[in-house]
């Protein structure tokens, strides 16, 4: 077995295993339970601090951010713009590095960065201090998420993904409601502490547990299926036979930088995908204004932060219920179909009724439906685009990142001087759900007339039966 500290390596599976793959059940589940355990949960708090870090600035504008610093509506939607620039910027290049290192150590040290970069916030003063560390930020953050969802695809089957990806996903939704507790929280209790406002307590305590649990996640997260010790020989060999058997592992050698950028960029199904996902994202530039839409229904002061949590929470089991169905069922598009034109439906009425409890209630279906859509198209891209490892990664990172820049204009569409009604904002995100719909049909239309080939230099890859051939990707 190759030594964990190789960044290039090839691995053999042996001889007892070789050739015709066959199932074990049994030895599955023990593989699968010992793998849920040591990458879900400490992915998921992460994702929860990641999530927390980005949005916070949202938290922080109603707990007295925006009087401090004279932040105009144009100012905070710069603010909030101007980090998805730097997640255009390192996304691919992240994921390039990632695939060819040790995930233990690389998104950890991620995290340790921006920790530390949230921590910055106490000692802003002026508006642009404000919009330059948000971009620095969003350099230092760019390479998480999508590094998850590649790290993950190197340790799951294409019909286990989802319904992994989903719990992830919703340590965002969890992120919501904690950060809703804690703003509420500290606008209560913490108001000029040791001389600090309210909203920069916020960012210090939150920068401080970033640190903390990304240090402890070091010592958490294996790395890959082939290195990691407490998978036995047996259990190693049958968690890369099985990728293999599902199409999800890195069976065409070595591929440069370059190569794989070349391939992933020249495959009409990345900007495909691209397309999806920028439709949904844009479209969660909602997150950002929560709280903004809580003062619009009528709530102030802790309520504003407090009204929030019954919303992430009820968000976060209808994510659950679509995701797990779309895995049980292996199902992907119907699923972006369906929950896409629910949320759309949903945010017609939102707009258009007066009762803000009516108003909350249709609002949380539609939220919820976007933000349903990203995972479920993001598991739908590593599962089409599955191979080889270094070509997935640069498509997941280019979609991401192209995604991710349409949260720069989608942080204009809810101007102060629009509320309560928001009626702009209502009705571009109910037409880019719209769009998730149409995108998604078309997505099912075309895959399924144009199969997926995994294909090097023009020619399909040929590999022994008895060798497996990987970058640090097993």
């Amino acid at each position: 077995m190759p030594n964990k500290d190789d960044l290039t390596h090839k691995e053999y599976v042996s001889e007892n295993v070789a050739g015709v793959f066959v199932e074990d059940p049994a030895l599955e589940r023990r593989i699968l339970r010992k793998v849920d355990m040591r990458l879900i949960p400490p992915l998921f708090v992460m994702y929860i601090l990641n999530y927390l870090d980005r949005n916070n600035i949202g938290n922080a504008r109603e707990a007295g951010m925006a009087e401090a610093l004279q932040l105009s509506s144009s100012g905070y939607s710069l603010a909030v713009s101007i980090f998805f620039v730097g997640y255009l910027l390192l996304e691919v290049p992240s994921n390039m590095i990632l695939s060819r290192t040790r995930p233990s150590l690389y998104l950890p040290g991620l995290m340790i960065v921006w920790g530390g970069m949230v921590i910055a916030y106490v000692g802003i003063s002026t508006k642009e201090h404000l919009i330059a560390l948000r971009f620095c930020l969003g350099v230092v953050e760019a390479g998480y998420f999508p590094g998850v969802l590649l790290f993950m695809s190197n340790w799951y089957k294409k019909s286990e993904l989802a319904r992994r990806f989903s719990i992830f996903y919703c340590a965002s939704l969890v992120s919501g409601a904690v950060g809703g507790l804690i703003a509420g929280l500290i606008v209560d209790n913490m108001q000029n502490r040791g001389n600090l406002p309210a909203w920069k307590w916020l960012f210090l305590i939150e920068g401080c547990i970033t640190i903390g649990f990304a240090i402890l996640s070091i010592f958490i997260l294996p790395d890959f299926p082939a290195t990691t010790k407490w998978l036995t020989i047996t259990e190693r060999e049958y968690a890369m036979r099985r990728l293999e058997h599902d199409n999800n592992s890195t069976l065409a050698g070595d591929l440069s930088h370059t190569q794989s950028f070349i391939h992933a960029v020249r495959d009409w199904r990345t900007w495909l995908f691209v397309l999806a996902q920028s439709l949904c994202t844009c479209a969660g530039t909602i997150t950002y204004f929560v709280p903004t839409i809580m003062a619009a229904l009528g709530y102030t002061g802790k309520s504003v932060q407090y009204m929030t949590i019954p919303l992430y929470m009820a968000s976060l089991v209808i994510v659950l219920v679509c995701c797990f169905s779309s895995d049980l069922q292996n199902e992907r598009p119907k699923h972006i179909m369906a929950i896409a034109a629910i949320s759309t439906i949903s945010l017609i009425i939102t707009a258009a009724i007066d009762n803000s409890k009516a108003r909350y209630a249709f609002l949380t279906f539609g939220a919820a439906g976007i933000w349903c859509c990203s995972p479920l198209t993001l598991s739908y891209l590593s599962n089409t685009i599955s191979r080889p490892a270094e070509k997935r990664a640069v498509a997941i990172g280019v979609v991401n990142a192209l995604a991710n820049l349409s949260s720069v204009y989608g942080s204009y569409i809810w101007p102060s001087n629009d509320a309560p009604r928001y009626i702009a904002g209502f009705s571009v995100t109910t037409s880019l759900m719209c769009g998730t719909v149409i995108t998604a049909f078309l997505l099912m239309v075309l895959t399924k007339k144009y199969p997926y080939e995994n294909t090097i230099d023009g020619g399909k890859e040929q590999v022994p039966a008895n060798e497996v051939v990987r970058t640090s990707d097993a």
